[in-house]
């Protein structure tokens, strides 16, 4: 006789009846309808716009650079505007201190363009990836720029300075339009989205 007190009981009537392995016990429950569960987001692809934009501000740094070189060509110009100034005050400056002035001038403007140089490369790298912060961060500092240049007018800059500042204007307006177009806006819409 055989013993079956140890036998498994049978399972209930209508079971595994009309169900699917994904339906046990455990499973999640189906979903809702008109619901759509995350996918996983690959890589977007970066629109021409801000390919064309991130070149322009490498170039922009290059301008830069290119500004620091000026600075340094452009020491007689700052020494003269220094003597003029010098003749028009009511004390006139000695010579170790007009020699003080043009060094303060000339790295002044060093370290200006060095800054320009830095943030023309940080603006490069954050808009490339699609950071929408950096969009707003490049057109602050293209308003900036603009404000710098009118600045720079009334004190009569050496006129490579002038011409290297319009060029540099220029570039900035175009580049302002690329991030702003229609492609460079999904991309950073894209960018910004949550990823799963």
């Amino acid at each position: 006789m055989t013993d079956y007190s140890s036998a498994p009981p049978p399972p209930p009537e209508g079971a595994g009846q009309g169900r699917t392995p994904d339906q046990g016990q455990g499973a999640y429950p189906p979903a809702m309808p008109g619901y759509e569960a995350p996918t996983a987001r690959g890589p977007v692809s970066q629109p021409a716009s801000i390919a064309l934009a991130v070149k322009l501000m490498y170039v922009g740094a290059a301008l830069s650079l290119l500004g620091i070189i000026v600075t340094f060509l452009s020491r007689d110009t700052i020494r003269d505007s220094v003597e003029k100034a010098s003749r028009d005050a009511t004390k006139p400056m000695t010579s170790d201190q007009m020699d003080a002035a043009v060094a303060l001038g000339v790295g002044f403007g060093v370290v200006l363009g060095l800054i320009g140089v830095a943030l023309w490369l940080w603006m490069a790298v954050a808009n490339g990836r699609g950071r929408k912060w950096a969009r707003v961060v490049a057109t602050v500092f293209f308003g900036l720029s603009v404000l710098s240049l009118l600045g720079s007018l009334v004190q009569k800059p050496p006129v490579l300075s002038l011409v290297l500042g319009l060029v540099s204007l220029l570039l900035g307006a175009y580049i302002i339009v690329l991030l702003y177009k229609r492609e460079s806006t999904e991309y950073y819409e894209a960018q910004s989205a949550p990823r799963f």
